[in-house]
Formats: structure tokens, sequence, C-alpha cells
């Protein structure tokens, strides 16, 4: 058994201090226990290792079996430490669980021992109220058996921000990974060339000056007319190459390159395991190395052969704004394989370890307390839960390693 936890003075202190400065603790509006109290003397424990509950000279033996089986009460009767036969003894459990979820378990003979007819389903935090009858008279208990459960003033989950939502349906986006580099795609580097051969009398850009459509490069005399003619840019981009200068004849040559970078091709590499999920469209989320900013776009070519380690390339174009993206770059990638509807989700930052599961901490009012989690699929936000949450649960979505380090800090424990 362990009392309800709740967050000390220290622990406060010490998280608020973390995150909001300790100049900031005089003027919030908390309310927490000073100190805890000593802790109560651990319960009687009986012959099969379960709770011992005492009425005079009778008396019960409350344990949870879960060997073979699913958790479930088993009950060993006395009086004047003597065994009763258990067809003497009509009892019944209430488990009153958090948010006033009552379950009501009645017990049938088994052997030497009464056996709940229900199980014990995690987390086995609840108030337990039991009521024996045995020859015309009642006997009756009530306890506190809580566990991964603790209480936050709202005050100071706010100044935590301890974060909820509810649980419900989400899309899933199912990815697989690549990697590959940046490159220019086709066309994007154009060679400019006079029609008509002559001498360059003027050269009016440089290397790396950015030019756009229609802007004059080169005014060129011409051989046959002698008459100067400009040569125009066909696009926007930026001088990368420069040939030519003034007093130059044209002489048919590429008299400078204009580069076009305003958006750039990823090229990925995609392994047989994984061939026939990438599709044409798909979308593509792409990270450059070094960066933390991810960009989007969706496969337009598939390369039809394979390099020498049998990967297919993929094309995925990207908008290069502000051209801070780089060719040759390395870069990470997830690409879309599948987009799952599922009846109920929760965020991946909400989940934590608790024992030997996987959990989201369920709210109720101040109070929360674990919910052990059976998973399924899951992308890179959500996670499909299959059971252990009922729909429309509000849980801790953002900061529930809090609610973690209070709980373990009680020592909250799985207790049978």
């Amino acid at each position: 058994m362990k009392n309800r936890t709740r967050f000390t003075s220290l622990s406060l202190t010490l998280l608020l201090s973390a995150t909001l400065g300790l100049s900031s603790l005089s003027s919030l509006p908390v309310m927490a226990s000073s100190a805890p109290a000593a802790k109560a003397s651990e319960p009687e424990k009986g012959p099969h290792r379960g709770r011992m509950l005492r009425d005079g000279e009778f008396a019960l033996e409350l344990a949870i079996f879960e060997t073979g089986v699913p958790p479930e009460f088993r009950v060993w009767l006395t009086n004047r430490g003597q065994p009763i036969d258990p067809k003497a003894v009509d009892l019944n459990v209430k488990l009153t669980r958090l948010g006033n979820v009552v379950d009501d378990i009645n017990f049938n003979v088994e052997g030497d021992f009464l056996r709940g007819d229900m199980e014990i389903y995690e987390p086995h935090s609840f108030v337990v109220t039991i009521n024996a009858k045995y020859q015309g008279k009642t006997f009756s208990w009530q306890y506190d058996n809580f566990e991964g459960r603790t209480t936050i003033e709202k005050a100071v989950a706010d100044a935590m921000e301890i974060q909820t939502e509810f649980a419900g349906p989400a899309t899933l986006h199912l990815t697989i990974p690549a990697y590959g580099t940046l490159a220019l795609p086709v066309g994007a580097t154009r060679q400019i060339a006079a029609r008509f051969d002559g001498e360059i009398t003027k050269l009016h850009v440089a290397f790396g000056d950015t030019v756009k459509p229609g802007q004059v490069l080169y005014t060129v005399e011409s051989n046959e007319s002698l008459k100067p003619y400009p040569i125009k840019s066909p696009v926007s981009g930026t001088v990368t190459q420069l040939f030519a200068a003034n007093g130059e004849q044209t002489e048919g040559r590429t008299l400078l390159t204009i580069t076009d970078n305003s958006e750039l091709t990823a090229k990925l590499a995609v392994y047989p395991s994984d061939y026939s999920k990438v599709l044409l469209g798909a979308p593509v989320l792409i990270t450059p190395e070094g960066s933390d900013q991810v960009y989007s776009g969706t496969i337009d070519f598939i390369e039809p052969n394979v390099r020498e380690d049998q990967a297919r390339i993929i094309w995925v174009k990207l908008a290069n704004q502000d051209n801070v993206l780089n060719t040759g770059s390395f870069v990470s990638a997830h690409i879309e394989v599948a987009t799952i509807e599922v009846p109920l989700a929760v965020k991946r930052t909400g989940l934590q370890g608790f024992r030997d599961f996987t959990v989201v901490y369920a709210k109720v009012g101040e109070q929360y307390e674990v919910r052990m989690l059976e998973l399924g699929r899951q992308d890179g936000e959500w996670v499909e839960v299959l059971g252990g949450l009922k729909p429309n649960t509000e849980y801790v979505s953002t900061n529930s390693y809090i609610l973690k380090a209070d709980i373990e800090k009680s020592g909250a424990s799985h207790d049978h």
C-alpha cells in the first residue's frame, strides 16, 4: 500500500527553479505539502503473500494472483486462527479507480479459497473496499492501494508547462528512411552564346551576379552588319561561368553560364526491400546534414536502373528559397509509404516507461495516473493504441517526464 503522492516543497522548488528561475517562485500561487509524512508501517502479509485483514478473531488474506492467469483476487479465510470453509463466507470487493470507476468483484469457491470473478487490470491503483458476511456478522475494511499516481496543483502544472490532449483518432504517415545528396535539376544550367558572330563591345555582368530574364549580358557588334545588338538572359539565375570579356570575338562559343538555384533535386537511394513501397507522387520530408530545417517535396522521378550497390535513385524537387541549400550537400529523408487512419492514438511525446510498461499519464482533475498501453503502428508524431486506454481520455502529451520523476521519487510501487 502506498499513500497518494503530492509534490513536496523541495521537489517543487527544484523543478520550478530549473524552468522558471528562483525569482519566479515568490509570485507563484501554488500549494504543496511541507514535507512527506513518515511512511506507514508495511501491512501484514499472510502465508500466500497477500494482505492480512483482521477484525477480532475473524481474518482474511487478500492476494492478487497472476501466475499463469490474468491477475485476479484470491482470498483465504480464518476464524480463531483456524481455516474457514469458504462456502460459509459471502464476500464482495469493490475497487474504486481514479475518476470514480468502480470494479465490483464477487467470489466463487475454488478448493480452500475464494476466487474473484473478474480480472484486476492495470494499473493496480484503487481504493479497496471489502465486505465479508460470516455467521450473521458483517466485516468491512477499506484502504488505499495506489501506484503510478500523483497530484499536482493546477498552478504548478501550468508553471511546469504540463500540457494535455484527448486520446482519439489520428492519421499515421508511415515512412521509410533514405539518404542522398542535393543536385541541380535537369535544365538548371543555361549556356549563353551570340546569335551572330562579332566583337564584344561591352560586358554588363560579372561572375557571381544574379540576373533576371531580359537583362542585358553583352553588347556585341555584328561582323556582318557592323551594328550593335544585345545578348539578353533567357532565365533567372547566377552567373557561374564567364568565358568572354570586352574586345573578344564571340566565335560561336559559349560566352557565359547561368545557373538557376531556385530549385534543387534531392537524389535519394532506395534499396530492394523498399522498391515496391515507393511510388511517384509520395510525400517526402528531407533534412540537410547539419541543419534542423525540414523541407517537404514529392517523388517526381524514379531512375529505371540500379546502381552497383542495387540502390534505385529517386528524385525529389525542393524549393531553394534564399539559396540556403547547396548542391552536393548530404541529406536524410523520410519517404511516406502509407497513410493509415487509426481509431485511437497518442502523441509519442507523451510516452514514458513505468516498470515493464510503456505508459501515458491520464489526468483527472489535479490527479495523474499511469495507463499501461498496448501499442501498434507509429509514425514520427503518433502511436496507435490497441489497448490500455479509453477513447477521449485526457493524457499528458508534453513534459510527462515531470510526472515520471515525481512518481519515482515517491516510490509508488506495484503492491499486491
